[in-house]
């Protein structure tokens, strides 16, 4: 059962976490400051939570391709959309950070694993200047994906279908290094390593990696531990449910759990 280390995970979080006065780094401070605990770079989302709420809504049943860990709390591979939407789709306020820390650092380049019904993708693709690549190994999850694009308008996103261990290392043989990754697939220890080794194989000093539901597991608990306690990541951020990493040569190496 996933309670257990979603509970641990919680408790570690809450006796660890500090605000913006245990910060001293400029950097962290201000984006501490100006970003996370700040709204003021908040975009409209209204069309996208309308959107949001329809899903929430739908009763339909669609047949589900599990490539990764699957739900902890369904593990029916034939499910209403508005059961996936309650248990799987990004909060709006996690999706709103991101949102902010686009525009903050003027993102471009966006790798998203794991489009589910493209609420988060439209979020990420809201920064007009960015393009967004999304992985999404159901088809049928990745067809309502595409009709949402379509309804906002979002001409800025593209769907890569596919298993993700196969189509990811295809997409990297391109010249495209991402300016953020958004890691919400295959919620499993070695797959979840397996992507952040091909990420480093192509980032950047100023590439941001978020990881989603670091938490979520016993394996994936162990995966951010790993992957924070990389030499290549200099900073690395825990949100409770999301963590944020950065690798520029610039910081010194620490680690934080910060209130949000």
């Amino acid at each position: 059962m996933a309670f257990l280390p979603q509970a641990v995970g919680y408790l570690s979080y809450f006796f660890n976490a500090v605000n913006e006065h245990s910060l001293h780094t400029p950097f962290l401070y201000e984006l501490y400051t100006k970003v996370i605990k700040s709204s003021h770079l908040n975009g409209d989302y209204s069309e996208i939570e309308a959107l949001h709420k329809q899903l929430l809504k739908d009763k339909h049943n669609i047949s589900l391709t599990e490539f990764g860990a699957g739900s902890s709390v369904n593990t029916n591979n034939k499910r209403s959309i508005g059961d996936i939407a309650r248990n799987s789709l990004t909060s709006p306020k996690y999706s709103a950070l991101f949102y902010r820390l686009i525009k903050y650092f003027n993102v471009r380049n966006i790798v998203e694993l794991g489009t589910s019904f493209g609420i988060n993708s439209l979020y990420l693709a809201k920064y007009e200047a960015t393009n967004v690549y999304t992985f999404e190994g159901c088809t049928n999850t990745a067809n309502i994906a595409k009709t949402n694009f379509e309804k906002v308008g979002a001409t800025n996103i593209k769907v890569i279908e596919g298993n993700i261990d196969k189509t990811l290392s295809s997409f990297f043989d391109g010249s495209i290094k991402p300016d953020m990754v958004y890691m919400d697939a295959n919620h499993r220890y070695a797959p979840t390593l397996q992507y952040f080794e091909l990420i480093l194989k192509n980032n950047h000093n100023n590439t941001i990696v978020i990881i989603d539901d670091i938490h979520w597991s016993e394996e994936m608990s162990k995966a951010w531990k790993e992957i924070c306690n990389h030499p290549e990541v200099t900073l690395s951020l825990d949100l409770n449910r999301c963590g944020i990493l950065f690798f520029k040569n610039d910081l010194s190496k620490q680690h934080f759990y910060l209130t949000f």
